[in-house]
């Protein structure tokens, strides 16, 4: 599925955010790894949903937006996504050798596995931004920062 198909763009009319990254004298695109990246404030999770069941209501696609229907478009847009990842090797940070028209394909089908996840989460009736906070404690305590500090390992191969 197209970012166009879902009906939400990469730019809003009127953004004047300083968050995003700037471009370099070559017109490749440039992050503060200093400060690090940071997404936009706008538009919330919330927008995101209500976006894109006005774009599915206008279609009158809710009769094939079923969680089971949307499970299976999620897991096709994160195969598209890995495609683009396939066969590099390992990325830096950032992308800095991947070109602007990478880069754009790449912002489109993130965001149709984000618009995918939150479509899921609206039909299963999950509050996803609560249940990142709920999974973010949990994550903590399986993972103390002074038992696992610097290691890949799971959180079942710990020792106390």
């Amino acid at each position: 599925m197209a970012l166009q198909q879902n009906g939400i763009g990469s730019k809003r009319n009127g953004d004047t955010s300083s968050h995003h990254p700037s471009m370099n004298g070559n017109g490749e695109i440039q992050h503060d790894r200093a400060e690090g990246f940071t997404f936009t404030s706008e538009p919330m999770l919330e927008d995101i949903r209500r976006m894109q069941a006005e774009f599915t209501e206008e279609r009158s696609w809710n009769q094939f937006h079923k969680p089971r229907n949307l499970l299976l478009a999620l897991v096709g847009e994160v195969g598209e996504l890995a495609e683009l990842f396939q066969w590099r090797g390992e990325v830096e940070e950032g992308l800095p050798d991947w070109t602007e028209p990478q880069r754009e394909h790449l912002a489109q089908e993130l965001s149709d596995v984000l618009i995918y996840l939150v479509e899921l989460a609206e039909k299963c009736h999950v509050d996803l931004p609560q249940a990142v906070l709920r999974k973010m404690a949990l994550n903590r305590l399986k993972y103390p920062a002074s038992k696992v500090h610097g290691s890949a390992k799971k959180y079942t191969e710990y020792k106390d």
